[in-house]
């Protein structure tokens, strides 16, 4: 038979008469590809001294149970049995027995796909072969067989969007891909004076129309991918709701099969499952490439990522002017639906979304659309090598954990320095658990080991752990990614390098997670305790060498040089500095623990100037907090780390007094003048359109009983003009509201009647923004401003 290459685009599994069956949907050069296997059965397992007691407490309830002793143990060491299962069904019915009879089961959670897949160390890609039958729109192998791959694919990807009025009824649909761009209309051409000549409008009479126009469209263009923004929770979700109402299916997989939604019972968010198709929500994406923005609105990101946004701009009435370009003006209504298209698309390709999506499933086999997903991937990579060692992992338990200690932190020395750098620990916990060999495998095997020859010693951890020599995976899976990495960056691979990086460094997250089936306290605390120790000793072969750490962070370390250096001069003690470190480091763990290091300390940044302020209120110094400038000439920039011009809460009347402020202090300019002047055009009005609030809802509106802050009041002001108005209410499930303080309080910008409060500015905005950095070059707020104020 043939073998071909491809990479997975969706995993199912489903009950087919009495036996289960996967479906594989597959991309391949020569089109998609449906993949059904039929000889795998659901499995999980019990220690063999409970098997017994269980087929006598069954008795004839489950002889449809296939037991096998395994020459495995799980992490008591106690032997193990698999348990066999025909059907889903009849494997959820044989776990539940088993709790009722208080039997652990092991490995019960993990999906039949997951498994058949992580077994053979697939991830992404894989190579397939066995009975091929060509369909009309796809190839079908059955009696297939799999195994690991090398294949990059070549996505199609379509970028979908709906309109709708406020009660979820369908305008149209816009639909944007390299061959096609339409949008699907309800009305009629005759309604239109003209539509311009390069814009394909497709008119169909009513909702049930649109929705077997799209039916029709994806068996036609047949996309690998589909995009959009909050397209799973809004987009699809609602299409769905329109379909059920209509009495039709939307039938949006391949070969035509029909999508099917599921929702979490905690987040209450939504999953779509689409046969041959992958759903990517950009929002969803560009978090899990760990981006980050102060709105995720459509609109906030493509500005900030295209300069450039939506052809509606009046968030506040959008939906009214949706509503009368639907009415009167459909071919702008057809723009605009088609426009927020093209952004997603836009958005994707200049971030290269889906290289960085593709190339995370081709580490660590999660599914395209996975969003997060740090547990699972490490699940993918370490359980086939845990069952190859012989062991079975435990099953998840979150209740009664001890949480590990977080990472270091030091107490800051506030000041306004000249001549600070920092060093960086390059990932520092991913080389701690490569030097210390730190490993759940590890840990049970270690802990085995007692005092004895010394080659069979373990390697210390905290907590009472300790680590094997040489049973381990996780160290040798960390090296691996660490030169994928260098050789992506080399190769100025970015999505690659990346999607590394993020993997890499979950790591530790996932061992210190209680959702994790490996969490110990013991593994975990041994990496961030050992990371204390290291930062540390750290400062102290700093200060010994004649320097002044004035803060730490996790892996970064913070030194004044205590007097105004050159850049050339910072850069050369910096390397000195990083050099004589490591080069301790690697002599002290070679002759203390035996260990080659893998620690590197590298040198990072020279501020040339650097503020550390003092926790507000207090002389105690800040943590994770403080402002920095780097560079000279075309080169010069100004670092805000946790203040208020980098933080969304904050008005943009402070983020710039608070930016324009720091720029003259650290160009040694005197900020007097300055200070007056802005505080007497905010009294005068000059900045009223910097005045606004902008806070998110994180609750219910009637959810708030006590103590009712701004932004609450300000959202229950407008949804009460909403109702009187007869428009919906924008803001009683959360939301975002931006408002304003006035003389009679806060109120909906949008709305609001009263005059603006100026003092409320300059005392809640303007002084604690100067009042942090004056009191460091022999200023008060209050002295600069106080003839000033009186005037008004």
């Amino acid at each position: 038979m043939t073998i071909e290459k491809g990479f997975l685009l969706t995993r199912h599994s489903r009950d087919y008469g009495d036996k289960t069956r996967i479906e594989l949907w597959v991309s391949t050069t020569q089109g998609p590809v449906r993949i059904l296997i039929d000889d795998e059965q659901p499995v999980c397992f019990i220690t063999r001294s409970d098997k017994d007691r269980l087929q006598q407490a069954l008795s004839n309830q489950c002889d449809n149970v296939t037991y096998k002793d395994l020459p495995l143990r799980d992490f008591n060491s106690a032997p193990v049995t698999a348990c066999y299962l025909p059907t889903l069904r009849a494997a959820q019915n044989f776990c539940e027995q088993c709790r009722q009879e208080n039997i652990e089961v092991l490995e019960n959670d993990i999906r039949l796909p997951d498994r058949y897949l992580m077994e053979r160390f697939i991830c992404g890609s894989l190579e397939f072969t066995g009975t091929i039958t060509q369909k009309a729109s796809h190839r079908m192998v059955t009696q297939a067989k799999c195994r690991k791959g090398d294949f990059h694919p070549d996505l199609r990807s379509v970028s979908l969007d709906i309109e709708c009025s406020e009660k979820g009824e369908l305008y149209s649909v816009g639909l944007d891909c390299d061959n096609d761009a339409r949008v699907i209309m309800i009305g009629s051409p005759g309604e239109i004076s003209q539509v311009p000549c390069d814009f394909h409008i497709e008119w169909v009479s009513d909702e049930a129309e649109l929705l077997q126009a799209l039916n029709h469209w994806f068996n036609i263009y047949d996309p690998d991918i589909i995009i959009g923004w909050n397209v799973v929770d809004f987009d699809l979700r609602l299409l769905n709701q329109r379909a059920e109402k209509h009495h039709l299916k939307l039938r949006l997989g391949r070969d035509q099969q029909t999508m099917s939604f599921r929702t979490s019972g905690q987040s209450q968010k939504s999953f779509v499952y689409i046969p041959g198709r992958v759903v990517l929500d950009g929002i969803d994406a560009l978090k899990t490439a760990t981006y980050h923005f102060s709105s995720w609105s459509l609109e906030s990101v493509s500005q900030a990522l295209l300069n450039e946004g939506k052809a509606i701009h009046n968030v506040h009435n959008r939906m009214e002017e949706i509503n009368t370009m639907f009415k009167h003006d459909k071919i702008s209504l057809a723009i605009y639906n088609l426009k927020d298209c093209q952004l997603v698309r836009r958005i994707f390709a200049h971030t290269h979304l889906l290289d960085f999506m593709i190339q995370r499933s081709k580490l660590t086999g999660l599914e395209l659309d996975r969003i997060g997903g740090s547990v699972a991937a490490f699940t993918n990579l370490y359980l086939p090598q845990l069952h190859r060692a012989g062991y079975i992992a435990p099953s998840l338990v979150s209740e009664n954990w001890q949480a590990s200690p977080g990472g270091y932190v030091m107490d800051s020395v506030p000041g306004l320095y000249d001549s600070v750098i920092v060093l960086d620990f390059k990932s520092l916990y991913p080389s701690i658990i490569r030097t210390f060999l730190i490993d759940p495998l590890g840990l049970i095997e270690g802990l085995k080991l007692t005092a004895g020859k010394e080659d069979d010693q373990a390697v210390p951890g905290f907590r009472g752990g300790q680590f094997h020599r040489t049973r381990h995976f996780l160290p040798k899976m960390i090296e691996s990614l660490w030169q994928a990495r260098d050789i992506a960056k080399k190769n100025r691979e970015a999505a690659f390098s990346q999607a590394i990086k993020i993997i890499m460094n979950s790591f530790y997250g996932v061992l210190g997670s209680s959702g994790c089936r490996f969490f110990d306290t013991r593994l975990a605390s041994s990496i961030t305790m050992r990371g204390h120790e290291i930062m540390k000793q750290t400062r102290q072969l700093i200060e010994a060498s004649g320097y002044k750490v004035i803060y730490g962070d996790t892996d970064s370390t913070f030194v004044s040089l205590e007097k105004n250096y050159t850049a050339a001069e910072a850069d050369e003690t910096g390397r000195l500095l990083t050099d004589s470190i490591n080069q301790w480091w690697k002599q002290h763990l070679k002759e203390t623990y035996r260990l080659e290091s893998c620690l590197e300390i590298e040198y990072e940044t020279h501020y040339r100037k650097f503020f550390m302020p003092t926790i507000r209120g207090s002389e105690t110094g800040s943590k994770k907090r403080y402002a920095g400038l780097t560079g000279s000439g075309d080169k010069e920039q100004m670092i805000f780390k946790g203040l208020e011009s980098v933080r969304t809460d904050w008005t943009p009347l402070a983020q710039r007094f608070q930016k324009q402020l720091y720029h003259r202090i650290f160009h040694d300019e005197n900020p007097s003048d300055y200070v007056r002047t802005f505080v007497e055009k905010t009294l005068a009005g000059e900045f009223d359109h910097e005045l606004v609030y902008r806070k998110r809802l994180r609750r219910r509106l009637n959810e708030y009983k006590k103590n009712i802050p701004p932004q609450v009041r300000a959202a229950r002001l407008a949804d009460e003009q909403h109702r009187r108005m007869g428009k919906p209410l924008r803001y009683q499930n959360r939301g975002t509201i931006e408002y304003v303080m006035t003389i009679n309080g806060p109120e909906p910008l949008e709305f609001r009647v009263s005059l603006l409060d100026y003092q409320h500015y300059i005392d809640k905005q303007l002084k604690p923004v100067a009042d942090a950095i004056l009191p460091f070059i022999g200023c008060q707020f209050d002295d600069l401003t106080k003839p000033q104020l009186g005037l008004f």
